[in-house]
């Protein structure tokens, strides 16, 4: 194409005075003047960058699992399936930007680390509004978020209704299969503990995939999004240990040790130890 190529003679807008531009649609000087780094370190831009595009991804994540929890408790079970979709690709988005922040080497971390004080991702609000939502609800992790009121409202939102999980469980009982108390409990906000009922209720399904397929589609939508969900954990746990070993973390977790644990929960439980039972 020749530089001397121009675009208005094909109809592009060309002027924005008095319309409204693309800068101006996305906010554009809100999100690019947002990088304040705190030292003279060149790999701080990277770290501040990597961890608001995740949180942005998040956002977006928590927005689609809203609406997939509003979806199955209403019986609307396709637009959940393409909200459950966006999510898994959401994360594989977040899985792939661990592979940019390895980039960094522990020498290059360590000449900024100390600028980020007591901070840490730990204390990320939106990462614990997504596990809470999924079904991950230790009450224990309110705590780093207590100096902030409006914050906790709508994690303790979250917390007094049912969560992604407990709706697709709902939906097992409204189909008419056996779950138990799991149906219609009195404190939402209790970590639930992995029922007998509720895994015989997913073999069923399982075993009969064509006569359930709605239940059976959706089954497979939570485990895509928790497949994608867990290499996120480990690809957070490796770049941690790739970058500071086994230190401490900024925020006073164990570090890689803390977050080696944190492997071993399941959203989903049911749905992983019914592949054993087929």
């Amino acid at each position: 194409m020749s530089s001397s190529y121009d675009p208005s003679k094909e109809g592009a807008q060309m002027s924005f005075k008095g319309r409204m531009s693309y800068s101006d649609y996305l906010m554009l000087e809100k999100v690019l003047d947002a990088q304040e780094p705190l030292s003279n370190a060149h790999d701080e831009m990277l770290f501040i960058i990597q961890h608001q595009t995740s949180e942005l991804w998040m956002k977006l994540a928590l927005h689609e699992i809203y609406a997939a929890v509003r979806s199955i408790r209403e019986d609307r079970l396709e637009p959940a399936f393409k909200m459950l979709t966006r999510v898994a690709r959401i994360f594989e988005q977040l899985n792939s930007a661990w592979d940019v922040l390895r980039t960094m080497t522990p020498s290059e971390y360590t000449q900024f680390r100390e600028s980020l004080g007591q901070s840490s991702g730990f204390q990320s609000w939106q990462y614990r509004a997504i596990e809470f939502l999924a079904g991950n609800r230790n009450v224990a992790m309110l705590g780093p978020h207590a100096h902030r009121p409006d914050i906790m409202e709508k994690l303790e939102a979250i917390l007094a209704a049912p969560s992604l999980y407990d709706e697709a469980i709902r939906l097992l009982a409204r189909n008419g299969f056996d779950v138990g108390e799991e149906a219609d409990k009195a404190d939402w906000r209790e970590t639930r503990k992995e029922s007998d009922k509720v895994f015989t209720a997913w073999q069923t399904v399982y075993r009969d995939p064509e006569r359930y397929w709605m239940l059976y589609e959706l089954a497979e939508k939570l485990v895509d999004f928790e497949d994608y969900f867990r290499r996120w954990r480990f690809n957070h746990v490796t770049t941690v240990e790739r970058i500071i070993g086994m230190k401490r973390g900024t925020g006073g977790t164990s570090g890689a040790s803390y977050l080696k644990k944190m492997l071993e929960v399941e959203l989903f439980p049911e749905l992983w130890h019914v592949r054993t039972g087929l």
